[in-house]
């Protein structure tokens, strides 16, 4: 056993261990496993892949499975403020003990095989479900899907959320070659669900030659939206006078629709009550995702990180706040889509104030320089030693009646946050 006295130090160690932060592959991570879990009973599993709304779908199914009584394992990323929120059973995150003494494990039945930060996690998160004999693990995928440490387990069911152009440099560069990737997921015989309103022909083919049911969302389930609440439908199935989901955005009842259908095909090994779905729609939490913080001035947070969150950013901020000023605390990794982003927000956002992280993926200062002189937005402030002091200009220019927008970033957010409560 390693003599790492805390969470902070395995950590730390295990981001040296392996050569590459991120390897894409299987065969070490179920090398390991065999020698961790010999006689491993796998419980009932839904995997989830996507590029936009993992952690929303992950979030509801976790609510109405708890709701219903079950004892629910979810294993997600990226964290926010902890790296314990990736580990969940019943909604709470696991102590730094059982995650310690998972690594301890994982570290000893590994013997010379290395592993990366990501691969040590998802077995942490196996290990600990087990132990825990959870009634129902999920299981997000952190990258891709087909070679993702996650896809080591069969599941009993697969959903594929949205799909759009994001991680190019492992996934490829056009959404048919990324849905590819996603539907590595699939299993022959085992449902699937996406929630994609135009899945690439390539996961819809995968589907096919792999003998899965794939079912998508406005041809075999659908959803309606009422002056109060909304109706959900598939086939001969329907659930009416739904609560709105308490995940804002448009894009969360398409969410909520796949995770319904989900509920109801794996009714004959876990069936929930229309009760309990309606209880977790009203009651799932998801840091970060147009998280609203009241205040004389508001702030609203979000980790949209690529031009199809962002986008839904957008068009939530035109339906909610259309006359509203609009201050962004910005800041984004430097391998993402940043000119695009900034086309999208422009014409919501009021002026700009960029936050630099001490990240090394984050984008510098000077790179976001020359990618805001290529765009048509004059209204950007430079030169803040950090988040701290991005929000503080930020909010000196704001008057009552305006918005403090933060994005970009999963770590902005995170800083933020620990701002806030520091406070």
């Amino acid at each position: 056993m390693k003599p790492f006295s805390s969470l902070e130090d395995w950590l730390k160690w295990q981001e040296s261990l392996h050569h590459l932060y991120i390897d894409l592959g299987l065969e070490r991570a179920a090398q390991v496993f065999k020698v961790l879990a010999p006689d491993y009973i796998k419980p009932p599993t839904i995997t989830i892949a996507g590029t936009n709304g993992k952690g929303s779908t992950v979030a509801y199914l976790e609510a109405i499975y708890t709701a219903e009584g079950y004892r629910v394992g979810s294993y997600s990323s990226p964290h926010i403020l902890k790296y314990n929120e990736r580990i969940k059973i019943d909604g709470v995150p696991v102590s730094d003990e059982q995650i310690c003494e998972a690594f301890a494990r994982i570290d000893e039945a590994r013997g010379d095989t290395t592993l990366s930060y990501f691969e040590f996690g998802t077995l942490a998160a196996l290990d600990i479900f087990r132990r825990a004999q959870v009634d129902i693990q999920l299981l997000e995928v952190g990258l891709g899907g087909r070679l993702d440490a996650v896809n080591i387990i069969d599941p009993d069911l697969a959903i594929v959320t949205s799909i759009s152009i994001d991680h190019s440099d492992w996934l490829g560069h056009t959404r048919e070659a990324i849905g590819l990737e996603k539907a590595g997921i699939f299993r022959a015989g085992i449902p699937a669900i996406t929630g994609d309103l135009e899945p690439p022909e390539s996961l819809i083919n995968w589907a096919l030659e792999q003998c899965t049911v794939l079912c998508c969302i406005g041809k075999d389930f659908s959803y309606k939206k009422q002056a109060a609440g909304w109706d959900w439908f598939s086939g001969d199935l329907q659930m009416l006078q739904l609560p709105e989901p308490a995940l804002k955005g448009e894009h969360q009842y398409r969410n909520a629709s796949a995770v319904l259908l989900a509920v109801t095909k794996m009714a004959d090994i876990l069936p929930v009550s229309e009760a309990a779905i309606k209880q977790g729609l009203a009651n799932v939490h998801l840091a970060g995702r147009f998280q609203l913080i009241e205040s004389e001035i508001p702030v609203l947070l979000d980790v949209g990180h690529n031009p199809e969150a962002v986008k839904t950013l957008a068009d939530y901020l035109q339906a909610v706040y259309p006359d509203t000023r609009i201050h962004a605390v910005f800041s984004m990794m430097k391998d993402k889509d940043i000119a695009g982003v900034l086309d999208i927000m422009n014409p919501v956002v009021h002026d700009w104030f960029f936050a630099p992280l001490t990240n090394p993926r984050a984008a510098t200062e000077s790179v976001m320089r020359g990618i805001f002189s290529q765009s048509d937005i004059s209204k950007v402030a430079f030169g803040y030693a950090g988040f701290s002091e991005a929000f503080s200009a930020a909010k000196s220019q704001a008057n009552v009646g305006d918005l403090l927008l933060v994005f970009g970033s999963f770590f902005l957010v995170s800083e933020c946050l620990v701002e806030f409560d520091n406070k």
